[in-house]
């Protein structure tokens, strides 16, 4: 189990140690939301066609930008839960260098167990979520 937490970035391996810690879903859903409450304000400016995340039932918007050698996030949504992946998102891969967002696996979420607290529509606005995070990094390359 602890093996796929040591190839995670550091950011992200700290966050998924969080998770397990959290046995209850009520303390995950907490926590989700608490990663929510973290985020920036999201300039309404940057609320845009090309910066909305497709597939997701919420409305999510996600902007990157290159800096210090890494990409930098933001990101808003007008879902609490769905807030807190994108502020999960952001707090695990922000700084990173390009290639190696576009190299993770998304399946560190099932090593938080909140694979099985979500519900499907939400399992997959992850992913979609993490894949538009890749895809804005991956121009970076």
């Amino acid at each position: 189990m602890s093996s796929i937490i040591e190839t995670l970035p550091p950011a992200l391996a700290k966050i998924v140690q969080r998770f397990q810690r959290a046995t209850e879903p009520k303390r995950r859903y907490e926590q989700l939301i608490w990663y929510g409450t973290k985020l920036k304000e999201f300039p309404e400016a940057d609320k845009i066609p090309e910066n909305k995340v497709m597939g997701c039932v919420s409305q999510v918007y996600i902007t990157a930008e290159f800096r210090d050698g890494g990409v930098f996030f933001q990101g808003d949504s007008d879902s609490q839960l769905t807030k807190g992946l994108v502020g999960l998102l952001i707090e695990g891969l922000n700084g990173l260098p390009a290639q190696e967002i576009v190299n993770l696996a998304p399946d560190f979420i099932q090593e938080t167990g909140l694979n099985v607290s979500l519900t499907p529509s939400r399992a997959n606005g992850f992913y979609n979520i993490f894949k538009t995070m890749q895809a804005k990094a991956a121009e970076y390359l």
